[in-house]
């Protein structure tokens, strides 16, 4: 018994002596979208965090834990935000439409539901279309960057681009017409920057490949 109880209270000693270690080895702070945490010299970036080529920063309201140990940055959201990450692949509804640029609300990220709804920018400045896409459009993405605190995602990809959409004019059925679209209802043709998946019911799956 007093061997037992030995082992047992060493065990609760190293336990103890793990946890304060572990402690010194992490510091927290909140941190909001954008604000600096770090040296890109000194730390690396982790999750919920991007590295803007000098500084790590935040891409979320969260806690931020500095791994003096590992040398990393990670940013905790108490909901579990969920932040797509370089080279992911997206699908979400267009929630605006500013000149050169969208904003997309991200529904699905590699073909996973999120209920975050972060929002990504995408810039349509090189693309020959008088409407690339139009709110409430559903789109497909590929995220290529975290940069001051905003999510930058590309469309210029054989499967990316727009799955569906509606008329314009009249709000009906459009069907594919080469690169643009045509109303089933009126016959108004439309531009759009098209996905090789547009009109496929089951473009969510495909998101995931």
């Amino acid at each position: 018994m007093a061997l037992i109880a030995c082992f047992q209270a060493n065990s609760r000693n190293l336990l103890v002596y793990n946890q304060c270690s572990k402690i010194q080895h992490m510091s927290e702070s909140i941190t909001f979208p954008g604000d600096r945490i770090a040296s890109i010299e000194e730390y690396e970036a982790g999750q919920n965090a991007f590295d803007d080529g000098s500084d790590v920063r935040a891409t979320v309201v969260g806690t931020a834990e500095i791994d003096k140990k590992e040398r990393i940055v990670n940013v905790k959201h108490p909901d579990g935000l969920s932040i797509p990450k370089v080279g992911d692949i997206i699908i979400g509804s267009v929630a605006a439409v500013m000149g050169s640029m969208i904003a997309v609300s991200i529904d699905y990220i590699n073909g996973k539901p999120t209920i975050s709804h972060v929002e990504c920018v995408c810039s349509t400045r090189n693309l020959r279309k008088r409407n690339v896409a139009l709110v409430k459009d559903i789109v497909c993405l590929k995220i290529i960057s975290h940069l001051n605190g905003t999510i930058h995602a590309a469309i210029k990809e054989p499967k990316l681009g727009v799955l569906f959409t509606k008329c314009v004019k009249c709000g009906k059925k459009v069907i594919q017409m080469r690169d643009a679209v045509k109303c089933t209802e009126c016959s108004w043709i439309d531009d759009r920057e098209l996905s090789s998946d547009f009109g496929n019911s089951d473009f969510i799956k495909l998101s995931a490949k």
